[in-house]
């Protein structure tokens, strides 16, 4: 089953804070080993054949946490985003982020611009983050950015159909996620490419993000294999 293998997955990395209270950990302990199992994921993702890896790194519900906790937050992404660049580019891997800049700290949003920037040309695995996402947002946002091209007659209602409403997500020029995994037990989307994932298979399992590992990542991409895909047609006849 090599050749159906997704083409792009998404995940909502759940789990981490509860991961650390059963361990009698602080927070930051989870997210510390929620980062280092992204790299894991990150690196098998590439090694399976996966062209697109979305990662809900932060939400924009998030900001409701802790000031202390998302302080660490945006310092640990920071972290991130300085000590991957090398290992980026020596893979082949580009990174995008999707989301809204504001109110990200300004050192933030810098320090993405400049990996996306250097990572821009390269053509193997697209590392996707979704940074201060909110799917509702980007929805609103997408309509926003139609209306405006419209009172400049840019651009007429009529015309406007699902292909080309999604020019103007975040994620435009992206496949649509084949397959979305969410660990820790929890059956809920969270507000998470609502529009994006219509068609697509969903994988949920009780691990939390610390612990869901390649073994893990593989059995999910077999079940997505299993799955007949009809996007709303019948099932396929076999002869």
């Amino acid at each position: 089953m090599e050749s159906n293998i997704p083409k792009h997955i998404a995940i909502i990395m759940d789990g981490n804070g509860r991961w650390a209270k059963e361990r009698g950990l602080p927070r930051s302990a989870g997210h510390r080993a929620g980062i280092a199992r992204v790299k894991e994921i990150v690196r098998e993702a590439k090694e399976s054949g996966i062209k697109v890896l979305t990662l809900f790194a932060f939400s924009t519900e998030n900001w409701l946490r802790p000031k202390k906790e998302v302080n660490m937050l945006m310092k640990s992404l920071a972290n991130f985003l300085d000590r991957q660049p090398k290992e980026l580019m020596k893979n082949n891997t580009r990174l995008k982020v999707i989301g809204r800049g504001a109110p990200l700290p300004k050192f933030l949003q810098k320090k993405i611009e400049n990996v996306e920037k250097l990572t821009h040309d390269n053509t193997g695995l697209t590392l996707v983050l979704a940074l201060n996402y909110g799917s509702r947002q980007e929805i609103v946002d997408a309509a926003k950015k139609f209306s405006r091209l419209v009172q400049k007659g840019q651009a007429r209602i009529e015309d406007l159909d699902a292909e080309k409403f999604s020019q103007f997500f975040y994620t435009q020029g992206l496949p649509d996620p084949d397959l979305l995994i969410r660990t820790s037990g929890e059956f809920r989307i969270s507000n998470f490419l609502l529009w994006q994932i219509s068609y697509t298979e969903l994988y949920f399992i009780k691990k939390y993000w610390p612990d869901f590992k390649i073994e893990d990542f593989k059995k999910a991409i077999e079940a997505y294999q299993e799955r007949e895909r009809r996007y709303g047609a019948l099932c396929l006849q076999k002869e």
